[in-house]
């Protein structure tokens, strides 16, 4: 693997570096990690159901959990990381020309407003200090719609501090995070003028507890009953969301409406 130039010392959040490496791409090694990362793709290209050509931002998508898949829907996905060796893991699908990489500060986006039709960004926002600034970055340069993932307090995770150092033991390579609820995550958004659009959540049962268990098919079962009685929707993490730019005459009423209650008052 590359490694991290100086260039990273200008720039404030770098949490991408450690997920574009191979280090991390060992913790979604073998049946296990790859029944996960199928559904993260399951439901991320569900939600774009992006037609061919569409443009595609994956802000700290060094890992290609996404680029890969995106690319072979005919999209056209360019990756943004915090440093030149962010572009190790993706450097086959750039040498195919089905990818474009370029280097920059995540909470200062190195392109102009509304520039891509879509913009994602995974395994960044628990790890990043200026979330909100990301959020803001993330939305401004989004024509349509952005799609970010994060761990939520309404789940098993909220025991995740307490089990921290079982959990490090397993996955060895696992770091603190942020879990956050789900109206600070919307509120930020709505300060941006997005709404929500879908949220769903990824397994109901600890990650950490299925790659304990080593057996996807049986997870599977599990992620699924669960997902049938409703368990996902409710308690599931990390939540994949999607919230979508709001029309100028959606913005206006909310505008009015906010006016008409503060008159009230």
């Amino acid at each position: 693997m590359a490694e991290p130039t100086n260039r990273t010392e200008r720039f404030p959040e770098t949490a991408d570096i450690e997920t574009s490496s191979e280090d991390y791409a060992s913790r979604f090694a073998g049946p296990t990690g790859r029944w996960m990362l199928s559904v993260q793709e399951h439901i991320t290209t569900g939600m774009l159901a992006a037609p061919p050509q569409a443009t595609i931002l994956d802000v700290g998508g060094g890992h290609g959990q996404l680029a890969a898949p995106l690319s072979a829907m005919g999209c056209k996905v360019t990756v943004l990381g915090s440093d030149e060796s962010c572009r190790t893991r993706i450097e086959p699908l750039i040498g195919k020309g089905l990818c474009k990489f370029k280097v920059g500060n995540v909470v200062k986006l190195p392109f102009p407003d509304k520039a891509f039709d879509h913009v994602i960004s995974f395994r960044l926002l628990p790890h990043c200090a200026r979330w909100q600034d990301l959020v803001s970055e993330l939305c401004r340069v989004a024509r349509g719609t952005v799609i970010v993932d994060y761990p939520t307090t309404r789940s098993l995770n909220v025991l995740s501090p307490a089990m921290f150092g079982a959990k490090k033991k397993i996955e060895k390579n696992t770091r603190p995070f942020t879990l956050f609820k789900h109206a600070d995550v919307s509120a930020e958004f709505a300060r941006c003028n997005f709404t929500l659009l879908k949220r769903r959540g990824e397994f109901f049962v600890p990650m950490v507890a299925h790659r304990m268990l080593r057996f996807p098919l049986l997870s599977a079962l599990v992620e699924g009953c669960t997902r049938l009685l409703g368990l996902n929707a409710l308690f599931g993490s990390p939540v994949i969301l999607q919230m979508r730019r709001m029309t100028d005459e959606e913005i206006a009423r909310l505008k009015a409406k906010a006016e008409k209650k503060k008159r009230k008052r």
